[in-house]
């Protein structure tokens, strides 16, 4: 007689750390191991395998990971190291983790479900491909794993630039595009799924297409999306100089596409930003800052520092702080200089202290904290809409974001909705009444 019955496949779970494009990752891994039949379940104590997704940019974010993965040992759990981290140190991770069944590369996510089969016979997997080269479109699975309203869409992969701060390039590859099709394929699904807000993601959006098309086609990019039925659409990780008269115009007609402008500047000190071998060599000022806030009178800006790069003198700091008070940016994120190993930074002379860089970072924190109360005290009084996306069920509140705050970095509105009229997921027009340091409140009109 012959046994009909399938084996049961494992049962797996997900610990997703880092930023939205190592999350891109994880949700392929979802979507393929689902689509080949896996069970995938939220609770790491109940799944056979659990696979973490892994952060290296950072020494911080490095000890998250290993947490993580000490903590999941120790709960003698089979564990599948992906990406930074796995692509970082893949030796050490296997001598110093016995738990870790198998090692996934950032450029080696579309071979999970390989993966896992071959560690349920008891191999021992290293799929760390050393010089990644892949990157997903628009035909591989996805299992999305943020609110239902919101996706991220990655245009490109890796970076072309050898910042001297930044280790990407050695753990993402050089720079790979997806065609205009492919993108807008991929949103035009989204969008019958429900999804409101598009984010689009990469190293340096504005460099998009460079590698396929001889020239960046960021401008061809948004407005074959205002063709994609989504309210809105977000882009992060404008580089300034790639903001052309072209980008511009395309943001300004293209009504879905929001002025919201990710502006990694990093430092504005020209001595600091050649040491940091910035793309731009320098040439980040006050005349290009100008220049966009013409040509976008709008825009919601946001932008993040380093502070404590090697060398970084209290002269170039306080033109940093400066340039912060005189630009006055809606949003921005400062963190301290991190010596990587592997980066040019590492080795540098005049490495500054700890308690030096934390103070700095505190200064600026405390000069831009003051700007954006003022920023969103400009908003009281006006009617807006905001995206619902969380409710208190305790108290009935609700929680969006209207369009000048993205996704996890900036603020939310909180709201009162007296008449029941709000629907989690959907945009709705609210007045607002009230705003403090980072955040606004208000009540649907």
């Amino acid at each position: 007689m012959v046994n009909l019955v399938q084996p049961v496949k494992p049962t797996i779970a997900f610990s997703h750390l880092g930023c939205e494009k190592n999350r891109v990752d994880t949700e392929h891994m979802l979507g393929l191991l689902v689509q080949a039949g896996y069970q995938v379940d939220s609770n790491e104590e109940l799944a056979d395998y659990v696979i973490v997704n892994t952060c290296s940019f950072i020494e911080e974010a490095r000890r998250e990971s290993v947490r993580a993965l000490v903590e999941l040992a120790e709960m003698g759990k089979r564990i599948v190291i992906a990406g930074c981290m796995a692509q970082h140190f893949q030796q050490e991770l296997l001598d110093e983790i016995p738990e870790a069944v198998a090692l996934v590369g950032t450029g080696d996510y579309h071979k999970i479900v390989e993966v896992i089969t071959r560690a349920e016979t008891g191999e021992r997997v290293n799929a760390v491909t050393n010089t990644p080269t892949y990157i997903a479109d628009e035909t591989v699975p996805r299992y999305r794993t943020t609110n239902e309203a919101v996706a991220y869409v990655r245009v490109a992969e890796g970076c072309d630039y050898r910042c001297a701060f930044c280790i990407i390039p050695h753990l993402r590859g050089d720079q790979r595009s997806r065609s205009i099709e492919s993108i807008v394929t991929e949103c035009d699904r989204l969008a019958s799924e429900g999804v409101k807000e598009i984010i689009l993601i990469s190293q340096i959006t504005t460099n998009y297409g460079l590698d396929i098309y001889g020239q960046p086609r960021l401008a061809e990019l948004l407005t074959a999306l205002g063709q994609v039925d989504v309210p809105w659409i977000r882009m992060h990780y404008a580089y300034p100089t790639g903001l052309t008269p072209k980008v511009i115009n395309a943001m300004k007609s293209t009504p879905n596409v929001l002025p919201y402008l990710d502006l990694p500047l990093q430092h504005s000190h020209p001595d600091v930003l050649r040491a940091m071998n910035r793309p731009w060599q320098g040439r980040i000022n006050d005349k290009i800052m100008e220049q966009i806030k013409a040509a976008l009178p709008n825009a919601v800006a946001r932008t993040t520092f380093i502070v404590g790069f090697p060398g970084e003198t209290e002269a170039h700091f306080e033109h940093l702080l400066e340039f912060v008070q005189r630009h006055e940016f809606d949003h921005v994120g400062v963190f301290t200089f991190s010596a990587e190993e592997g980066t040019p930074a590492f080795d540098l002379p005049d490495q500054l202290p700890e308690e030096v860089k934390q103070e700095r970072r505190d200064r600026i924190m405390a000069a831009q904290q003051e700007i954006s109360y003022r920023k969103n005290q400009q908003e009281v009084g006006k009617v807006v809409d905001v995206l619902i996306e969380q409710e208190n069920p305790a108290t009935g509140e609700l929680i969006g974001r209207s369009a000048r705050f993205a996704p996890d970095v900036d603020g939310v509105v909180y709201l009162r909705d007296p008449q029941n009229k709000a629907t989690l997921g959907k945009l709705f027009p609210v007045k607002i009444t009230a705003a403090d340091h980072y955040d606004l409140f208000g009540e649907l009109v």
